[in-house]
């Protein structure tokens, strides 16, 4: 992990580095996104306001996935979108469209049974 000298401010650390990815253990004190970073960014940022021109979408879109590359809990954040599945906002670093895409990937992929079964 990067250490910083005391006196550095934190504002000088590249916000393109992300933090190590964990799953959160069972006995770990409270649910997976009270370590989310977006608890303390604007929920506007995630979610898209009715009849948002297509520029600003995207504007929103990557300021918001800039949040989710700093989160410490970004893969479980993605995973819960996944599995639910939640059909608006950015959640995990992606957008809605994009997890519509890894869903659609994940149900063509064949599984280890499956593909055994076919032998």
């Amino acid at each position: 992990m990067l250490q910083l000298p005391h006196h550095q401010p934190l504002r000088d650390v590249p916000t393109a580095r992300v933090p190590r990815q964990r799953s959160r253990a069972a006995d770990d004190d409270g649910p997976w996104h009270a370590d989310a970073a977006c608890r303390r960014d604007e929920a506007g940022l995630f979610f898209a306001p009715s009849k948002e021109p297509t520029a600003d979408r995207l504007s929103r879109e990557a300021a918001a996935k800039r949040v989710c590359a700093r989160c410490p809990v970004m893969l479980d954040c993605r995973e819960h979108a996944l599995l639910q599945p939640e059909p608006y906002g950015v959640w995990g670093g992606l957008t809605a469209a994009e997890r519509r895409v890894v869903l659609s990937r994940r149900r063509r992929r064949p599984t280890p049974s499956s593909s055994a079964d076919v032998a």
